[in-house]
């Protein structure tokens, strides 16, 4: 992947934590001036230094144990990106790109759809890969910005707490999952004025439906 990206000859930074894969990308880095090779793991790396005001583009196999942390810490420089494209577990992949009311969808659905729009590209055999894995994969392209330009959110790690809280318990309905921050009463009211039913499940509100009520629950806690 780094090879034929540094051949088109674009501006190239290949991070990587293993030592091996370190070397081999360092000795390209050697025949082609493009390329910098940046030891250390990217869930601590600051991309926004590496931009250095440049609009970036992400390219990447990513660890399956941890692709959830490492989406939060890219959506972090949302600001700096145009495109992500990454190849992760085929089952993850779906939930990224998961619709309201279908097993998938969920809070990492939610979060990945507040500031990408996803798109599963293609499916990748075990077979592709030498050893091959347990589980299939998927290359993904996530294109910025997602639903995030059209809402006006206050505090976006505050969003993504309360959604979190909404899907806590999947299985039970907002009402209940809201408990903490509201009484079942004002839940209710708010989901009426929504046009949902009292008995609406996380599962069935698109990323705007959890803004708006968000946004009401905030507006309550402040009078």
């Amino acid at each position: 992947m780094t090879e034929h990206l540094v051949s088109t000859g674009a501006i190239v930074y290949a991070i990587e934590l293993d030592k091996l894969l370190l070397a081999r990308l360092q000795r390209l880095a050697k025949k082609f001036p493009n390329v910098t090779a940046v030891q250390g793991d990217v869930l601590e790396t600051d991309l926004a230094a590496l931009a250095a005001g440049r609009r970036i583009r992400l390219y990447g196999n990513l660890p399956y144990y941890i692709t959830s942390p490492i989406l939060h810490h890219l959506f972090a420089f949302a600001d700096l990106i145009d495109e992500i494209h990454i190849v992760i577990q085929e089952e993850v992949a779906e939930r990224l790109a998961a619709k309201p009311r279908t097993k998938q969808y969920g809070y990492l659905s939610v979060a990945t759809q507040l500031y990408t729009r996803p798109e599963i590209v293609l499916g990748i055999p075990r077979s592709a890969f030498s050893p091959p894995p347990e589980v299939g994969s998927a290359l993904v392209t996530l294109r910025l910005p997602g639903e995030r330009a059209k809402l006006a959110l206050r505090d976006e790690a505050a969003f993504l707490e309360f959604v979190k809280l909404c899907f806590s318990q999947k299985r039970k309905t907002l009402v209940n999952n809201l408990r903490p921050l509201a009484s079942p009463d004002t839940v209710r009211e708010i989901l009426a004025a929504q046009n949902l039913r009292p008995d609406a499940r996380a599962e069935q509100l698109t990323v705007a439906q959890f803004a708006t009520i968000e946004a009401c629950l905030t507006d309550t806690d402040t009078r």
